[in-house]
């Protein structure tokens, strides 16, 4: 949308009119057009036809259409099905219903609790044959009186009550009723015009040239009534006298069949046809604007207007809708052929439009209509006037443009920039393709022009600093500042500032303002220092305009023209004061041609803006009222997707509830929603996609939001704020602290239960331990008992085994005494064996005490007793070694009693040698070594 503020204290009329005569003296019917804005079915999603358009007190526009009635809040569009899902014919707003008038039924909506438009009924109180097969087309308010027309009645809706008008008088078909200066005038058919007076139609006006005409509206005008025709166009009613209007559009409404019609604050009437679609023209009949199909409205059948006083005109369409601004500021000049392609530059002289663009020079006619100018060909990058003639910057080289005709100037190639000298008269320079080119006036007409050498870059910016000096930026890249000779036929000096302090040398654009030299780079603006001869950021100049906007408008202007990094261009005052004029994007419709945006001066209050297929005409002068964004307001609040009061004003939401709150901003222009948490420490905005701020899963506490609006400019309202709490979830309320002492007395409970069980499970698990000790104790006593008993008979036992060795050995000991004895004894018979005198005598007791030395009884009787003291030895040696003989057994057993080989001989009735002689083959036997002990090993076996 446009938005526009001045410092300027004039009369809003007057700019009007001046605007609208320049227009016309010098574009009459040209394709001029205000800005509008086109909504298709896809936008509003309903039926294609729109019979009626009302804007209500509160913004927001309202729209019978042939499925429903329509809401558009300037951002969302809703829709509302009748009852008996018909067509809705008519629609006004009132005391803050909505009225509408439908086939067989009229009624209004308001909106309830929820914020949701609901239906009331005011036809179905009235017997269903005064109203059967009407549709009521039209709706007006008048002194708290609600009127609803069809073809056929007048009802009239008055504190709650339903009167139906008189029209005895009026005997035929209603075509139209209108306010006039608090009057109903009522249009028939075939009866002329009436007034309603005490509810009844009274004759007005009556002439032959109204019978079977069907009379639109009616429009007063000092003394006369204007009386606006289907097909017979306009008739003036001045002191009883009806006759045709002279005026240029009267015959355009013969033609095109005038449907629909309003005026404006200003005194512009505005004319919706059949078939041509919409004619804006003054007071006087003259057309200043025609909008129709060709020149991009989406139908050429107007149903209805709606002019809602703040300079907006709804349009309802035979397929779809149109808003049309009338605020008398800005108009677009649109090439309608397509052969004019992009503009880069706009300029008025001698009375005459000439148009550059990629496509060649173009001028427009009487008419207003495009010419092209033969051989202009190609790309067009100035237009400027320079000692009265004016010069053509083209690609080709530079032409003088006279007549409405060219002529060649210069042939170097692409002239970007032309400058005049400071202080030297007739002397310019000029940036082209390959660099610098002199022009000088020599007389009438005539110019020197040459190339200053020494450069051939491609110079797009240039800004003298002196009258010997000048900055010059590269198409692309580069900065450099050039020095000229005194006679300025050459170049001396270029240095390159690239390296200087430039942030970036891309894209570099040269301005002077106030004497200073700037730099917009792509990384923001700069200034020239002189005596540091370096490039310095400015931050004063970046805060005023912006790091990404950039001047568009042309040298020595006393306003700059901005275009900031969201597209919105200003006019401002120097170092962005005062600002007069702001112009969006939106409104723009994209346009722009992005990096070669360029705003020329027309005349003292007029400038182009250059685009696409056409520039816009801008008259800086003028002013609206309505630039504020408006405080959004709270429409409609959900949880869960079920509709709550928005009235109630105290909120309290479920734990975990689907939360969506929806805004409404409806006086507001080309805006969007902001929002922030106040209760949030970072205290950040966030944007919102649309209307609806949704949440969920939030902590349970108090919560506070606000809401503002915000338009393209950066204006911002004052933000409401909406508070709601969020209920704790069941197990923080107090039916879940209820819960809470239920549980934890049960919990006691169990506590105490399982405590006391517990305590009587240890009790008796301590009376069980105890007596498990108690047993465990008496079977250790026992043990031990038994253990002592045991040891006494293993003591027992080994001294008995002692005792039995010791006897054992005393044994051995006395077989010892008595085989030395019997050995003894022996020798003493051997020595005396001649004493005996019988031989015979003398070896029988020989061979008794052999046969008492090695008796096997006694052998036998002691190995009975030494098995009773070594258990067990004989077998586990004879296991062991299976090979030992009786007699090893018996050197083995004596061994183990520790006897001596000197005892052992007298046993054995071997010598001692002998002995030892069989301990070692006893040793060898049981696989001994020789360092180890037959003893020690014998003594080992158990």
């Amino acid at each position: 949308m446009l938005a526009l503020t001045s410092n300027y204290k004039m009369n809003f009329r007057l700019c009007l009119v001046t605007f609208s005569l320049f227009l016309v003296s010098i574009f009459s019917h040209a394709q001029y057009t205000p800005y509008f804005k086109n909504y298709s079915i896809s936008d509003y999603r309903a039926g294609n036809q729109n019979w009626g358009v009302a804007k209500g007190n509160s913004g927001k526009l309202y729209v019978a259409n042939n499925e429903g009635l329509l809401e558009f809040d300037g951002m969302v569009w809703k829709f509302y099905e009748m009852p008996n899902k018909t067509i809705i014919r008519s629609v006004h707003v009132a005391d803050g219903k909505i009225f509408t008038g439908s086939y067989e039924e009229f009624g209004y909506w308001e909106k309830n609790e929820f914020g949701v438009l609901a239906y009331t009924s005011l036809s179905s109180s009235l017997e269903e044959e005064t109203y059967k097969d009407q549709e009521f087309w039209k709706i007006l308010s008048i002194n708290g009186q609600v009127l609803f027309q069809s073809f056929t009645n007048i009802y009239i809706y008055k504190d709650g009550e339903l009167i139906k008008v008189d029209k005895k008088n009026a005997s035929s078909t209603l075509i139209s009723m209108d306010i006039v200066e608090g009057q109903v005038y009522v249009s028939t058919l075939k009866r002329g015009v009436f007034i309603l007076d005490n509810n009844v139609l009274v004759p007005e006006i009556f002439d032959p040239l109204l019978v079977d005409t069907k009379v639109i509206s009616i429009l007063k005008k000092g003394a006369s009534l204007y009386l606006f025709t289907g097909l017979k166009g306009c008739f003036i009613y001045s002191n009883g006298v009806l006759k045709p209007w002279n005026s240029e559009i009267n015959d355009l409404l013969e033609q095109h069949q005038l449907n629909v019609f309003t005026e404006d604050t200003n005194g512009q009437m505005i004319f919706g046809t059949i078939k041509n679609g919409l004619y804006i023209t003054d007071d006087r009949g003259n057309v200043l604007f025609h909008i129709n199909k060709e020149n991009g409205f989406i139908n050429n059948t107007v149903l209805s207007l709606d002019y809602d006083g703040s300079f907006g005109l709804w349009c309802g369409l035979d397929n779809g809708l149109s808003y049309v601004e009338l605020n008398a500021n800005a108009y677009f000049y649109k090439d309608i052929t397509g052969k004019l392609g992009a503009v880069y530059d706009v300029i008025e002289h001698e009375g005459v439009i000439y148009v550059g663009s990629n496509t060649g020079l173009f001028y427009l006619d009487e008419k207003g209509e495009l010419v092209f100018i033969e051989d202009s060909q190609g790309q067009v990058w100035d237009l400027v006037e320079i000692e009265g003639q004016l010069f053509c910057g083209h690609n080709n080289g530079t032409f003088l443009v006279d007549n409405k005709t060219i002529i060649p100037l210069s042939n170097h190639t692409g002239g970007w920039v032309i400058k005049k000298v400071p202080e030297k008269n007739d002397l310019y320079i000029q940036g082209t393709y390959t660099g610098l080119v002199r022009y000088r006036r020599l007389g009438d007409e005539k110019w020197d022009v040459k190339h200053l050498g020494r450069t051939t870059i491609p110079t797009r910016f240039l800004v003298f600093e002196n009258s010997n000096s000048a900055w010059v930026a590269h198409a692309y890249k580069g900065l450099y500042k050039v020095q000229f000779d005194s006679a300025f036929d050459t170049i001396e000096n270029i240095t390159d500032y690239s390296n200087k302090g430039l942030l970036s040398d891309y894209n570099v654009r040269i301005y002077r303002i106030k004497n200073d030299i700037f730099f917009k780079t792509n990384r923001g603006w700069q200034k020239y220092e002189p005596l540091l001869d370096s490039i310095v950021p400015y931050k004063v100049l970046e805060d005023k305009l912006g790091q990404d906007a950039y001047i568009i408008s042309e040298d020595d202007q006393e306003d700059l023209v901005i275009k900031d990094g969201r597209d919105v261009i200003h006019f401002k005052s120097i170092l962005g004061e005062a600002n007069q004029l702001s112009i969006t994007s939106s409104f723009l419709r994209n346009r722009l041609i992005v990096g070669y945006e360029k705003i020329s001066k027309i005349n003292d209050s007029i400038s182009a803006l250059n685009l696409n297929d056409g520039f816009l005409m801008i008259n800086e002068q003028q002013f609206r009222a309505n630039h504020d964004v408006d405080k959004p307001q709270l429409e409609t609040l959900s949880v869960n997707r079920e509709l709550v009061d928005v009235d109630k004003g105290d909120f309290d939401f479920p734990f975990k509830s689907n939360i969506s709150l929806a805004f409404t901003s409806p006086r507001s222009k080309d805006y969007f929603f902001a929002y922030k948490w106040v209760n949030n420490d970072e205290n950040q905005w966030y944007e919102l996609e649309n209307q609806l701020l949704e949440f969920s899963s939030l902590p349970d506490g108090k919560h506070t939001v606000l809401v503002k609006a915000v338009n393209s400019f950066g204006d911002e309202s004052e933000p409401v704020e909406v508070s709601f709490v969020i209920l704790p979830p069941w197990y923080k309320s107090s039916i879940g602290f209820g819960l809470y002492v239920i549980l934890i007395l049960v919990i006691i409970g169990f506590i105490i239960f399982f405590h006391r069980r517990k305590v009587s499970k240890e009790q008796r698990l301590m009376q069980e331990k105890f007596e498990l000790e108690q047993e465990q104790l008496l079977k250790e006593k026992a043990l031990e008992n038994e253990k002592n008993l045991v040891e006494l008979k293993n003591q027992t036992l080994k001294n008995e085994v002692k005792l039995k060795s010791k006897q054992l050995a005393n044994t051995a000991m006395a077989l010892v005494k008595k085989n030395e004895t019997l050995q003894d004894l022996k020798k003493e018979l051997g020595a005396n064996k001649k004493e005996f005198g019988n031989v015979f005598a003398y070896k029988k007791l020989v061979k008794r005490i052999d046969g008492s030395i090695g008796h096997d009884d006694e052998w036998e009787i002691f190995e009975y007793n030494f098995n009773q003291v070594h258990e067990e030895f004989f077998k586990e040696l004879k296991r062991m070694h299976p090979v030992l003989t009786q007699k090893d057994l018996k050197i083995c057993a004596y061994i183990k009693m520790n006897l001596t080989t000197k005892e052992i001989a007298p046993l054995m009735n071997i010598s001692v040698r002998g002995v030892e002689t069989h301990r070692y083959r006893l040793k060898k036997k049981l696989d001994l070594d020789n360092d180890k002990s037959l003893t020690d090993y014998l003594m080992n076996i158990q």
